[in-house]
């Protein structure tokens, strides 16, 4: 099986941040307001979430390291050459492992899930698979 093009791998990469810019956006306005993002059918799982103490870090919003993270990997994706592609990587990888502790966090200490940080999870989990064949297959090619 073929390697898609950079092009398309950036191109995907470029959607994925942009949506998660929007999802991880929409968390940290909700806590911003005093409020929780809204479940989808009436759960309650985001209001425990967001009111757990995991929610911040150093008394900041995850919603706000989610913005800059996907912000940084949406400025990687539309970068080109070795230093874009091993960053979007590393940042990509980052994100992913900070993903998969909340999730256990989520399942398994506060003992309800979030919808919206399913869905940036989900969001995470393609930007790293996204960035780790550009680097695999495109790392010393010409931009």
């Amino acid at each position: 099986m073929r390697a898609p093009e950079e092009g398309t791998l950036r191109g995907v990469a470029t959607f994925t941040a942009t949506l998660g810019v929007a999802v991880a956006a929409y968390i940290a306005i909700a806590d911003s307001g005093g409020g929780t993002p809204v479940c989808v059918g009436g759960s309650r799982g985001c209001e425990t979430v967001a009111d757990s103490s995991y929610s911040h870090l150093v008394g900041v919003n995850i919603g706000i390291f989610g913005i800059l993270g996907y912000l940084l990997l949406l400025g990687m994706a539309l970068l080109r050459g070795d230093g874009a592609r091993m960053a979007g990587f590393f940042i990509a990888l980052v994100g992913f492992g900070y993903s998969v502790f909340l999730t256990y966090l989520e399942l398994f200490v506060i003992d309800a899930v979030c919808q919206w940080c399913v869905f940036s999870a989900i969001l995470m989990t393609v930007l790293f698979a996204v960035n780790a064949i550009r680097m695999v297959r495109y790392v010393g090619t010409p931009p």
